[in-house]
């Protein structure tokens, strides 16, 4: 179904496609996707992902993506960008969550943050997978140095705002146990469109990461899922919602409404999985459901 770019991409794919699924009809009713997140209440488990710069894609492609998140009644993430982008993609009524890069300069940082809280962001998080550039050096987005960030200076991010800090990116044990200990509101384990080839896919490493942080905090999980049933089979493994970004991206041209209908047939398609397999709502999926073949 997808185009893979990387070995990390097919992997992806290939981890999902190992995952089978078994029926239990007798006793099942017709199921309610309604999520919670951070005190309010969204009609989908299925959020749209940290993207940027979107405007190659389709003219004001931020905000129409935007608009379709609050259409779909789902949580709205964002990436890199100007604090006028992002005023205008709150202004949609969107709840977003606002994704910063690990500038090298903290105060940018710190910045970004405030103006997040002020415009009315939903949450707010940092995507820390960009520090390195794959050559043994800190890496440079759009001529902006970024630089790797300590637990300690995570911390102090957590601690500059009243909104849920989510850090983006984690895809061991190790980053999520170092993220609980600075206090942050969530994590997303994401390989980033394969930034490190032969990645781990995120759903090998997801029932780890949740015995590591014992469900203390929301984990949320990116890349790959183009369907109702790769969303199943996330939040049946524990996960508490999914981003969808590329799948979504070759709508955008065609306008919001687009974009929503696509979210709200990945929405659908998981009820339909859901009614066929005994889950009534999102806080009675059970991995037990879920069968590993030969990968």
């Amino acid at each position: 179904m997808s185009d893979y770019t990387n070995n990390s991409d097919k992997i992806t794919r290939d981890y999902f496609d190992s995952l089978l699924i078994e029926t239990r009809y007798i006793d099942s009713v017709i199921p309610s996707t309604k999520m919670e997140l951070y005190g309010e209440t969204f009609d989908t488990p299925i959020m749209t992902a940290a993207l940027s710069h979107l405007g190659n894609t389709a003219p004001k492609g931020m905000t129409i993506y935007a608009e379709a998140a609050k259409k779909s009644g789902a949580v709205h993430w964002v990436g890199m960008g100007e604090d006028s982008e992002l005023e205008e993609i709150v202004a949609t009524g969107a709840r977003t969550v606002k994704i910063i890069k690990p500038h090298e300069n903290n105060e940018v940082i710190f910045h970004k943050i405030e103006h997040a809280e002020k415009c009315g962001c939903f949450a707010v998080g940092m995507d820390i997978d960009h520090a390195f550039n794959g050559r043994g050096g800190y890496d440079e987005v759009l001529g902006l140095p970024m630089k790797a960030k300590s637990t300690e200076e995570i911390a102090e991010f957590v601690q500059a705002t009243t909104l849920p800090f989510i850090v983006k990116g984690v895809t061991s044990v190790k980053d999520a146990v170092k993220c609980l200990k600075a206090g942050v509101a969530g994590i997303q384990i994401s390989h980033h469109h394969g930034m490190v080839d032969y990645s781990l896919p995120p759903l090998l490493v997801l029932p780890d990461i949740l015995s590591a942080v014992s469900n203390e905090i929301p984990v949320f999980v990116d890349c790959g899922f183009a369907s109702g049933m790769d969303v199943y089979k996330a939040l049946a493994l524990g996960a508490t919602a999914v981003s969808v970004g590329r799948h979504l991206m070759p709508l955008l041209k065609e306008g919001s409404d687009k974009v929503s209908e696509r979210i709200n047939e990945m929405n659908a398609e998981l009820a339909g999985i859901m009614s066929r397999t005994g889950v009534a709502t999102l806080r009675d999926m059970d991995s037990s459901v879920i069968h590993k073949r030969d990968f």
